[in-house]
């Protein structure tokens, strides 16, 4: 399927962007890979951590160009992660209940408090808030460091990516290397949560992932179920932490998601 134009190369002579109608803040683009220098960039990346209001200065970018906000934390910047896109593939051509499955039987089903067989993946439900402003309001809260999810000076990036999900797989992000080497196979997990939950991508950091939550679940049941796809999808969250029952009360009415590959 052939990718939406880039617009980013155009920053380089319009670094505020004034011809898509933006006004950037000071920033660089990044092309830097484990391969050498991308044929173009794969995310512009503000040079000062962002402030509340920073996301809504930037979200107009993903109408005007297809260029999706993000928050990138950590003590490194992207241009020294080990980026790989050229590793990638597309985010559409997985199925994500086909993907969590498959990890269940590599990574999670002989978890303690699991009951051993893929248990299918958790229902959605209808959203209470509009996923869009629940992730700007949840990306000033973060930069301002509240909750403790390593994102506290976080600076501002734009990514072209059709949709939020695929952010990761649209710059090669490496960070959960140790478990999946194509991130767009997680890329397609983060499609099925962003349409049954609300996610977006928030925030990264070079092996932490940020997510926004529209509509977590309410029911212990639905909690239990999601916490499954959470294990699957990133053993170490969960093993290295409560574990899988523990976990599960931890997601009803949880607004942010956090994933750490080890």
């Amino acid at each position: 399927m052939a990718m939406l134009p880039n617009p980013l190369p155009t920053l380089a002579d319009d670094p505020t962007a004034r011809v898509l109608g933006l006004d950037l803040p000071p920033g660089r683009l990044v092309d830097t890979t484990v391969d050498g220098p991308w044929h173009e960039p794969l995310l512009w990346y503000g040079d000062d951590p962002a402030l509340p209001g920073t996301w809504d200065r930037l979200l107009p970018a993903r109408r005007a160009g297809g260029l999706h906000p993000v928050l990138i934390g950590g003590a490194h910047g992207p241009h020294e992660w080990e980026l790989c896109p050229q590793r990638v593939s597309y985010p559409g051509d997985h199925d994500a209940e086909e993907v969590l499955a498959e990890y269940w039987e590599s990574f999670a089903a002989d978890e303690p408090d699991t009951d051993g067989g893929w248990p299918g993946l958790a229902p959605g439900s209808t959203f209470p808030e509009d996923p869009d402003r629940l992730a700007a309001e949840t990306a000033d809260a973060l930069s301002g460091g509240q909750g403790g999810h390593g994102l506290k000076g976080a600076r501002p990036a734009l990514v072209r990516a059709r949709r939020s999900a695929d952010i990761p797989a649209a710059i090669g992000w490496s960070g959960p290397l140790n478990h999946e080497n194509d991130v767009a196979r997680l890329c397609s997990v983060l499609r099925s949560w962003e349409d049954r939950f609300g996610i977006r991508v928030v925030g990264l950091s070079s092996d932490r992932l940020v997510l926004s939550v529209a509509a977590p679940p309410t029911t212990t049941a639905d909690a239990e179920a999601l916490a499954a796809e959470h294990l699957a999808f990133c053993p170490d969250n969960v093993r290295q932490g409560p574990g899988h029952g523990a976990y599960a009360r931890l997601l009803p009415g949880a607004r942010v998601w956090t994933f750490w590959w080890d």
